[in-house]
């Protein structure tokens, strides 16, 4: 192991400027050591004990998150951390592993005091250190919430789109081997010979059907009775694929009477590939508008999705409805709430203007609220999530609320500290409420906390011009 000197330290940047006697007295009270590969330097929770500086070597900086290593940064030679002059850290919050064989000096934590008071170049250099350190881990943070919110982002995506998707593929697949019977059925229809009159008939009363908006909405027993009530007629005049014509007749409002009046007006022989042909033309009507309505809710989830990530504009302030992030946010974790059985009550009040704010980062807010919400609603029963708006005096107030077990009392007054998280090993980060105070202190507003058994509410308040 080298021996340290006072050149080894003005070598390192941040100390070429402190005068030699300072860092002797640094090297003197220091402890001096070295680190094989694999040996642990500091793990999670445990007391930082003073600062490091490195002369060689690396190390890595991990968090472990949802069970997955995420590195941090990478400790080359020349770097200083740990305990630093003024810093509130106590404890370690990441892990520290050595990547290859490294030489390290620590100074002792309860030296730091000393050290402020006696040693001013020295105190600044360290200083500057630890205000670099925060503002890169700042931003490290807010990148690392955005990563999570598009997690989430991706996650209620893939589950929302899998529906939509599944039914096109589904009913373009039906549809295909539907058209390949259409020959024998035009075939049919073909033989025969309508007229005018008759052709007319059919042509007015398919139109009437495809138009037709207000078709009956029935309860299972009552569309069996009503699909019963045609079989029979089907039967009784003989018409072939009765089951099938019977389905589609009922979906699109066809009663007895109305085929009664089509036997009255057309030859009895005739009237079998007259209703299979109807028959056909009312199931491909069905299949399109199966892959009509799939489609429209992917293009609504896409819609939904560009507006609340807000991927096509900057990160100014501009003028929005509130309410339209908020239930951006609820589509994107909606299968969140599928999964969770949560009823969602939405108590807005519409008659609210425009709020001036970062759009992107407003629903950042929001996902971390309500995903929070929902993770404490977990295995409850009747669970419950309010979202509510209200005007006061100029300002907006977003309550989001849940009847989850509540915030225990002890640690509600942690509940905003950066990477304090209530949630188990693995599950989560801790980031979301710091992210959220920080985003809703740059809109001069105020989040707080009201919190017992079966009621926790979360209250957002700004001002409306922000």
């Amino acid at each position: 192991m080298k021996d340290i000197g006072v050149k080894d330290l003005q070598a390192i940047e941040v100390f070429r400027e402190v005068p030699e006697d300072q860092l002797q007295w640094m090297i003197d009270r220091s402890q001096h050591y070295e680190l094989r590969e694999g040996d642990m330097m500091i793990r999670p929770g445990e007391p930082l004990v003073g600062t490091h500086v490195i002369f060689s070597g690396r190390i890595e900086l991990y968090r472990l998150q949802n069970n997955t290593k995420q590195i941090i940064a990478e400790l080359l030679p020349g770097t200083v951390t740990g305990a630093l002059p003024f810093s509130r850290g106590k404890l370690a919050i990441a892990y520290g592993v050595c990547l290859e064989t490294a030489q390290l000096m620590t100074f002792p934590k309860e030296l730091l005091r000393e050290l402020v008071t006696s040693h001013y170049e020295l105190t600044q250099a360290l200083v500057i250190v630890m205000t670099s350190r925060v503002r890169e881990f700042t931003e490290l943070e807010q990148q690392n919430e955005k990563m999570m919110a598009l997690g989430k982002l991706s996650a209620g995506l893939a589950h929302e789109l899998n529906n939509p998707a599944a039914a096109i593929v589904r009913s373009s697949a039906s549809l295909k081997e539907h058209l390949l019977m259409q020959p024998d059925s035009f075939k049919s229809l073909l033989s025969i010979h309508l007229s005018h009159e008759e052709i007319d008939l059919l042509n007015s009363k398919m139109i009437s059907l495809l138009n037709n908006s207000n078709r009956p909405v029935l309860s299972m027993m009552k569309r069996s009775e009503k699909e019963d009530e045609i079989l029979d007629w089907l039967d009784l005049n003989n018409i072939d694929g009765c089951e099938d014509i019977a389905d589609n007749l009922v979906e699109f409002g066809v009663g007895e009477a109305d085929l009664e009046m089509l036997k009255s007006k057309i030859n009895h022989d005739d009237l079998s590939p007259v209703l299979t042909w109807i028959n056909n033309s009312l199931t491909t009507e069905r299949m399109v508008a199966d892959i009509q309505e799939a489609s429209k809710r992917i293009a609504e989830l896409v819609g939904s999705v560009k507006t609340f990530t807000h991927m096509d504009r900057g990160g100014e302030r501009e003028y929005v409805d509130i309410h339209v992030g908020i239930r951006n946010t609820l589509i994107m974790l909606n299968y969140k709430l599928k999964k969770g059985n949560i009823k969602v009550t939405e108590d807005f009040d519409l008659t609210l203007p425009p709020v001036k704010a970062m759009v992107g980062e407003l629903n950042q807010v929001w996902t971390n609220l309500i995903d929070n919400a929902i993770d404490a609603l977990e295995n409850q029963p009747e669970a419950e999530l309010t979202l509510i708006t209200r005007r006061d005096k100029e300002f907006v107030k977003v309550t989001v609320c849940d009847n989850g077990p509540g915030v225990p009392a002890e640690i509600r007054s942690k509940i905003f500290d950066p990477f304090f998280t209530t949630k188990s090993v693995g599950k989560g980060t801790g980031l979301g409420l710091d992210v959220v105070n920080r985003i809703v202190r740059q809109h001069r507003g105020t989040v707080t906390l009201h919190s017992q058994t079966g009621r926790t509410e979360f209250v957002v308040c700004f001002p409306f011009n922000g």
